[in-house]
This record gives structure tokens, sequence and C-alpha cells, in this order.
């Protein structure tokens, strides 16, 4: 099962990627730019704040197209803002070893400018190439088969997360952002390096890791994964987590996401507990209840009606609504259309079958929603 998803993520990935894999390079004391990363040993950064070319700080131009077949151009500048984000991508990596090595290739640029990109108006992102578990490997092993590999991974992260501290986050406010693998890996990493040191959980704005099961204490927002890490249940929370899977029905129990101890759970270390959930916050209504969700996607290869889209980016309004659902074990994030018979514009589908839901589109669906959580978290903190 793990093939399936990790295939189809790297396809849908691939198909949005409009950069070019060549660039112009420079170096200076031993430090290069270009798309092989910036790096200072033993750190690779695929997104870098200054880095030219940088995959997460693209154009953000968007074509806002209606259920009706109109279209509008909605125009969005990045910042220069006091706030740093750490993203890790999901799997991507097209190599045939059991882990990725350091080179950047199409994939990690294409996942970083879908899923990273935006939040460039609301923070500096940064981004670290690390040594994540391959989709041969996980097509060998399945999440759970190769225990070597995932630390490995997880290894590799903790070193950026490390060599960006102690050179480049100078005491600012960090927001984390992961996905799928790269959920796992943030799982973890805040369970060891923030959850347990009061200084590290302060610094933290929020955490936003999607597609990786974090686990609770059932009908609570804390104890599983974190021990002091709540969730998030406002915009203005600060030092909390949001979390959830997205599925257009309900999860089945063959589901490697919404339930505890399964799935991406295992690359995180986590286990199926007695008494534990996974966690779902809503980004379209953290409090609770229902929301409208404010998607956000990269245009390559889209149209709208018939007509070519000329922007990096494609929004569609009204077109999702979202809700928390808990039942038969599960917890995720329910997705339902919105936009009515009439509408044609292109709807999200659980191709990779239903144990997966809508795990690719996890970020894309509520991008706009979590990039302005993020910017009002950012503003309620204490400067």
């Amino acid at each position: 099962m793990a093939v399936v998803t990790v295939v189809m993520f790297g396809v849908v990935v691939g198909a949005c990627s409009s950069g070019s894999s060549s660039a112009s390079s420079s170096s200076t004391s031993g430090v290069s730019h270009s798309y092989t990363g910036w790096s200072r040993s033993p750190t690779v950064w695929l997104c870098h704040p200054g880095g030219t070319p940088d995959p997460c700080a693209g154009a953000l131009t968007t074509t806002v197209e209606t259920a009706d077949g109109s279209t509008s151009i909605a125009s969005s500048v990045s910042s220069s803002p006091d706030v740093d984000c750490f993203y890790v991508y999901p799997t991507v990596s097209p190599e045939s070893t059991a882990n990725a090595d350091l080179t950047v290739q199409p994939a990690e640029i294409a996942v970083a400018r879908a899923q990273a990109g935006r939040f460039s108006q609301v923070c500096r992102v940064w981004a670290p190439m690390y040594r994540q578990q391959t989709l041969a490997d996980l097509t060998r092993s399945g999440l759970s088969g190769d225990p070597t590999a995932v630390a490995v991974a997880y290894a590799s992260v903790l070193s950026a997360w490390r060599d960006y501290l102690t050179h480049d986050n100078d005491g600012r406010p960090v927001v984390f952002v992961g996905h799928s693998q790269g959920a796992a890996i943030l799982i973890r990493l805040l369970a060891s390096q923030i959850d347990p040191v009061p200084a590290r959980r302060t610094q933290m704005i929020s955490a936003i890791i999607l597609g990786g099961n974090v686990q609770v204490e059932t009908g609570r927002d804390e104890g599983g994964s974190f021990q002091h890490i709540p969730a998030c249940r406002s915009a203005t929370q600060l030092h909390c987590v949001i979390a959830y899977s997205s599925f257009n029905r309900p999860p089945p129990p063959t589901s490697l996401f919404g339930r505890p101890g399964q799935g991406v759970s295992l690359q995180s270390g986590q286990q199926a507990t007695v008494g534990q959930q996974v966690l779902c916050t809503n980004p379209a209504a953290l409090p609770g209840g229902a929301g409208t969700l404010d998607p956000y996607f990269p245009a390559a290869g889209r149209s709208a009606h018939g007509r070519p889209i000329n922007t990096p980016w494609v929004t569609y309004p009204n077109m999702y609504d979202a809700r928390c659902e808990t039942a038969n074990g599960a917890s995720w994030l329910q997705i339902t259309h919105i936009g009515g018979v009439d509408d044609m514009r292109p709807n999200v589908k659980a191709l990779q079958g239903p144990a997966w839901g809508l795990h690719v589109d996890d970020v894309n669906l509520a991008l706009g929603n979590l990039v302005t959580i993020v910017a009002e978290q950012t503003h309620a903190a204490p400067t």
C-alpha cells in the first residue's frame, strides 16, 4: 500500500513543476548558491532566505476561478517577516537507494513550491534537504519495514535543525511545517527537541503537521505525541499544533491516516495505544464546526473552462467545506464539495483509493487558511 501513495504523490508534484533544473551558480567562501542548494556543511538548504533561486520564494500571482467560470487575477507579494518557517517535505525522492542523498532534484523543487511557497508571505522559509526514506525503499519494505532508513532520515533533519539554530535563527520565532514523511519526522523532532524544553516551546509559534497522525488522549487536545504542546483552537493561540488528514469519505478500517498506530504513525515511532486518537484541527474553523476552505494549487498544466491559466497559482473560492469528524476509531478532516452541480472546476479525488483519502492534497486544500492562521498567530505573538 505504501507504494501507491508515494508514487501518486510524486506524479502529482512532478506535474506541477515549472522550473528549470539549471541555474547559474556562484561561490563565496565555500558557500554555493544554485539549484544544487545552498550548502554549509553538513546542511544543504533547498530553501533559504535570500537564496537565488529559492523554490519557496517564487511569484504568488493567482488566477481566481469561480463556479460560474469567471476568472480574475489576485496578486500577493512576499514580505520580510520576523518569523521563520522550518519546512520538511514529504516523500518525493526518485532515488533507488534506501535513503536519498542531498542532491536537489526537480521533485524537491516542485514540492517546495507547491507546499511551502505561499508561506513566504508570512515567514522566512528554511527547508533543508534531508536523507529521506525513498520511494524505492518504501516499495521494498513498507512504512515500518526499514527502521534504519527511518532513523537516517530523522537524524538528517535533526542535524539541519541544530545547524539552523546555531547559525541562522538568532532567537526568531519559528513555525514548523511538514507533510507525510515530513510530518512524521517533525513529530519526532518536536517530541524530543521542543516539547520537553519550555524555552523552545515559547519560541515556537505553531506547528503545522499534516498527514502525519499526531496522537492525543481521547477527547483531549494533548497527551500522546506531545505532553505540553496542545491543539490550536484559535488563530491567536500560540505554541500549539495544527494537524489533520483529509478525506472525502470516512476512512476505512485499512486507512493509513486518521487511525492511531497505523500507516505514517510508524515512521514517527508511534504505536496504537488504548485511550488515544488521532488529532484533527480544522484550519477553516479551529474552534470547531464547519468552515470554508481557501485552497491554492500550482497552476502549471491547469486550465479554467478550457482557457489556459497563465499565473503560477490558481484558487477555487467557495468550493470546499471542511469539518473534523470522529467515528469507528478514526478522526479525520471531512472535505465536502459545496460548489453545486453546475460547478465545472476540477474536483479533488481519492485517486490512490479510500485508504489514502485526499492525502496528496492535504496541504493545498487549506493552504490559504493555513497562511492566514500563521499571519494571525504572528500578529498575536509578543514582540
